[in-house]
């Protein structure tokens, strides 16, 4: 009886089964030395069906690579007096300082507004966290003008045909990390989506780090500032003093 029971609900418990992502990443670990000029980061996997069977709707793929979050004040000039002077700022408590996106097709057509904003699918859905208490629209300004900051800084980015998907079974997407990266610890999100409904997620984490005489430096600025900086002053000293050396002799 139970095995006659078990064959009658197979099929409804694999219809009821739900796909899964197999992700990867090129890189687990990306230094940043002197010479560094950036990277290209391929993040690549596999979909899983149940029962081995692509189904005949064919489903997207999205991949959200994020920068660890951190604390931003936007401030805002106008000149005042003839002087150019910082009148108005805003706090956000925690911004993802690198943000990109790659999709299969435009986000709009794979997924509604409040899909888009749960999963922060976009950068015009990426929850910035603002935490100054300005009106509405003097909020929306600042944020407007932050994320515009970071477009033109390459840290933030978007592509709707990013993703390249391969016999509905195997993508790929390429995303640019630019030279002056921010280091800390990244999360590379992969979305399923099918049909408006996001099925199945997956993360991998990343390390962008400073390696060799950049991280030395950037240690001995954070554990010994003090003494950093007047290292710092005492060479800045010591190259003037050779450089008016230099130049004296010329004459």
């Amino acid at each position: 009886m139970s095995r006659l029971l078990l064959l009658i609900l197979a099929p409804l418990l694999i219809s009821a089964a739900k796909p899964k992502l197999v992700p990867d990443v090129s890189q687990r670990r990306i230094d940043i030395i002197y010479s560094f000029t950036g990277a290209e980061l391929l993040l690549f996997g596999a979909i899983l069906y149940p029962g081995g069977r692509v189904p005949d709707a064919h489903a997207d793929i999205a991949v959200v690579l994020k920068g660890p979050a951190e604390p931003v004040v936007v401030r805002e000039k106008a000149k005042v007096a003839g002087i150019w002077m910082n009148v108005r700022s805003a706090r956000f408590r925690s911004v993802p300082s690198f943000y990109a996106l790659a999709a299969s097709r435009p986000i709009e057509r794979l997924v509604d507004r409040r899909t888009a904003a749960i999963y922060e699918l976009g950068i015009d859905n990426i929850q910035l966290s603002p935490a100054s208490g300005a009106p509405p629209e003097e909020q929306r300004r600042f944020e407007a003008g932050l994320v515009d900051l970071k477009r033109r800084s390459g840290l933030y980015s978007e592509s709707a045909t990013g993703v390249e998907i391969t016999d509905d079974v195997l993508y790929r997407a390429r995303i640019s990390i630019p030279a002056r990266v921010p280091t800390g610890r990244y999360t590379a999100e992969t979305f399923l989506i099918q049909d408006g409904r996001v099925l199945a997620g997956a993360t991998r984490e990343i390390e962008i780090d400073k390696s060799g005489f950049e991280r030395f430096v950037a240690v001995a600025a954070e554990r010994w500032s003090l003494t950093y900086g007047l290292v710092a002053v005492a060479i800045s000293l010591l190259l003037g003093w050779i450089a008016g050396i230099a130049f004296r002799r010329l004459k």
